[in-house]
């Protein structure tokens, strides 16, 4: 009977997370509607993204200045050039801000970039899987209920504006959409010798033209 109570009052919370636009440049948008109100409280949503995705620092650090987007990286320093299979996880915790429109609803997006891939045999896209995030709360000024929310490890402060040490607090929640996928278009194996001898030739190509043009007009003393 106790436990039956106990989950009757924790209210499920429903997460959905979506991939706009198209191509290799996307926009990650995380929605969260809580189970419970969260008057006063931050809210987060803590996600692993896999080495197939990466959020740029240095464009992240801007929108942050606009106060357009607010989240934490982990690692900081990340290789922005890497191919796919010389990449690694990333840990991303993006701030959420209300909706207007739903008291308990709160939603964000963030900028995600696709990785190059390795060429495959016999298909012509790699798919990159992203799971349901993990939905945190931090109330200073509020206590939450022990039944319904645990205390995370999570050394990050209530906001990406301030320092100070923060307590977060992680719930069980049903993801909308369990999981996002990205197709990444990639080569494909078998066309390796033809890339490989078209732009050897390009290249051969526009050197030599570079060169026939700068001892035609070029001025060497």
């Amino acid at each position: 009977c106790v436990t039956l109570d106990v989950q009757a009052a924790c209210r499920d919370t429903a997460v959905t997370q979506e991939l706009l636009k198209e191509g290799f440049h996307r926009d990650l948008l995380v929605k969260v509607e809580l189970g419970e109100d969260a008057g006063g409280c931050a809210v987060a949503a803590r996600t692993r993204l896999p080495p197939g995705v990466y959020v740029d620092p240095y464009e992240l650090a801007t929108l942050q200045q606009h106060n357009l987007t607010k989240a934490v990286l982990s690692p900081d320093v990340i290789d922005v050039e890497a191919p796919e299979y010389l990449a690694r996880d990333l840990l991303l915790l993006l701030f959420l801000e209300p909706d207007p429109r739903c008291s308990r609803c709160f939603r964000a997006a963030v900028p995600v970039h696709a990785r190059y891939h390795r060429p495959a045999e016999g298909t012509e896209e790699a798919l990159v899987v992203l799971e349901s995030p993990e939905v945190l709360l931090c109330c200073c000024h509020s206590r939450l209920s022990a039944e319904c929310w645990q205390p995370a490890e999570v050394d990050t402060p209530c906001s990406s504006d301030s320092t100070g040490p923060c307590q977060w607090h992680s719930t069980k929640h049903r993801a909308a959409y369990e999981e996002s996928m990205l197709r990444v278009p990639v080569g494909l194996r078998q066309h390796s010798s033809l890339v490989c001898a078209l732009t050897l030739l390009t290249t051969g190509l526009c050197s030599g033209l570079i060169l026939t043009a700068a001892c035609k007009y070029g001025h060497f003393f």
